[in-house]
């Protein structure tokens, strides 16, 4: 075995700006400074771990040392001995302190006495202090005064993954750049290209998996490459990133998630036995689960979103979330997500995460039924409007009785008796989103604009209370071209002699509203 193997992490790492990929912002900010000759005296770059931020820290020291130009450039050889020194970590004029192992008063001390000499090979001292927020109080006291005014000749690079842990007066004394995560199809060219220039075979769908699990690091998702080829001897495919990172696909994760929503307990704890027997790593699975509620909620028709084309999902398993959609109210997903998120310390914490997964299961089976807040109101409502009240021994309580219910005939019938009960939020969405086809049987078929997933349950359970009749609302695909409510009125309106004469009488005038 080749005892010099470099990992891809380190073999590939960004040696000038043009091959820093993924932050475009600090690249542009940067080389516009140094062609402009407006280098500041103290930088802080801050990130999650892997985004660059010591990478970009050495590429920023050759740009100011390399020897093929006369003064600082945007583009360093990368050739000359000032450049390869520093790339190897070996210059002498840039230092690369880790803070973590540095955090004391007096390692601070020794790195400002040394600050007060010119650079030996250099046009500057760098100084690239990583992890700056692990230096002590008495440090960062210490660096305050240096760091604001030091030397002509001195540049100070902080590099820190907790930038809330850095002090103010450190922070107003740096030009502070903040490295985002990297996007995943940026990670997934990247990672394509490696493996081109590595010879080795890597699947899209493996290429997604990796680039994903790497959460926007650039490091991190190279290290899962570079694991996958050493499992798989460089012919790296989907089921092997699967099994190397214990996770079930998505379409597992959509199909579980079906059968959870479904109601049935037993079907959906075998599902998760198999999924657990297959290898998947049940924390990872309930952070799939998450992932698949919070896509799920997006494109939910209630929310009016349009196509979410940005999800991690192909297309027949969008079309399949769509299909739950239908089913799921916005209420349901919102709960199950507050139960798995409020799950998450419960499965780090346990000492059998199986067990926890399946009283997680059966809980939110159980919360996924229970009703909205809105629903037990007029539940209890309806109960107590319900209770026999003391009539008169002459009145007929029958007859009352009768005389309470309404009858539905036609849409415009339907829209009167909202109209009297004061349902405002009901008669509104249907008269101004609702095109009814036909009544018939206690049978309302209809279009509906807007696609609210909840509509028929609210309309059906408020005709069966008021009508004392069971009703069933059927929902069509495609509009018949059939007017509104609101649109019939103003149709109406606009024939009326007397209202097109006023219209005829201005002659931008036009109908906004009908009470």
């Amino acid at each position: 075995m080749d005892s010099n193997y470099t990992v891809l992490a380190r073999k590939y790492r960004s040696q000038d700006f043009k091959s820093l990929i993924g932050q475009d912002v600090l690249v542009k900010t940067l080389t516009t400074a140094i062609n402009t000759g407006r280098i500041a005296h103290a930088y802080i770059f801050t990130g999650i771990r892997g985004t660059g931020k010591t990478s970009t820290a050495r590429i920023l020291a050759k740009a100011l040392n390399c020897q093929a130009y006369d003064g600082p450039t945007a583009s360093p050889c990368g050739k000359c001995e000032n450049c390869r020194a520093i790339a190897a970590g070996q210059h002498i004029d840039v230092l690369e302190i880790d803070a973590a192992s540095h955090t004391g008063v007096d390692n601070m001390r020794d790195i400002l006495d040394a600050s007060q000499y010119r650079p030996t090979n250099g046009r500057y001292k760098v100084y690239i202090i990583d992890e700056v927020h692990m230096l002590s109080t008495s440090a960062f006291n210490a660096l305050l005064k240096t760091l604001e005014e030091p030397p002509a000749h001195v540049i100070f690079i902080l590099a820190t993954t907790e930038i809330r842990k850095v002090p103010v007066t450190i922070l107003s004394r740096c030009q502070r750049f903040d490295l985002v995560r990297v996007p995943v199809e940026t990670l997934k060219q990247h990672f394509a290209w490696i493996a081109d220039q590595e010879k080795i075979e890597l699947s899209d769908a493996a290429n997604e998996l990796l680039a994903r699990a790497a959460d926007g690091s650039v490091r991190d998702g190279l290290s899962l490459l570079d694991q996958a080829i050493a499992q798989t001897g460089g012919h790296v495919d989907e089921q092997a990133v699967l099994d190397m990172l214990k996770r079930a696909d998505r379409g597992v994760v959509v199909s579980f998630m079906e059968t959870l929503l479904s109601g049935d307990t037993s079907a959906a704890l075998s599902k998760a036995d198999e999924i657990y027997t297959n290898g998947a790593d049940l924390a990872m699975l309930l952070n799939d689960m998450m992932e698949w509620t919070h896509w799920a909620t997006r494109m939910h028709p209630a929310i009016h979103a349009g196509e979410v084309t940005n999800s991690p999902y192909t297309a027949d398993q969008r079309e399949q979330i769509k299909q739950i959609d239908s089913r799921v109210s916005l209420n349901t997903l919102s709960r199950i997500w507050q139960v798995m998120v409020a799950a998450v310390p419960e499965m780090q914490a346990s000492g059998n995460q199986k067990q926890c997964f399946d009283m997680l299961i059966i809980r939110l089976m159980h919360i996924a039924d229970m009703p909205s807040i809105t629903e037990i109101i007029k539940n209890q409502n309806s109960s107590q409007s319900q209770q026999p009240k003391t009539v008169p021994q002459q009145s007929n309580p029958v007859k009352a009785k009768t005389n309470d219910k309404i009858h539905i005939n036609t849409a415009n019938d339907l829209a009167n008796a909202l109209q009297e009960s004061k349902e405002i939020l009901l008669y509104s969405y249907y008269t101004s989103n609702i095109e009814v086809v036909e009544i018939v049987n206690n049978v309302i078929k209809y279009f509906d604009r807007r696609g609210d997933a909840d509509f028929a349950h609210k309309m059906s359970t408020w005709l069966n209370e008021k009508t004392g009749q069971i009703w069933t609302l059927e929902r069509i695909q495609e509009s018949q071209n059939t007017h509104t409510i609101t649109e019939q009125k103003k149709e109406e309106l606009e024939s009326d002699p007397m209202v097109a004469s006023a219209m005829d009488l201005f002659s931008d005038a036009e109908i906004v509203g009908i009470k």
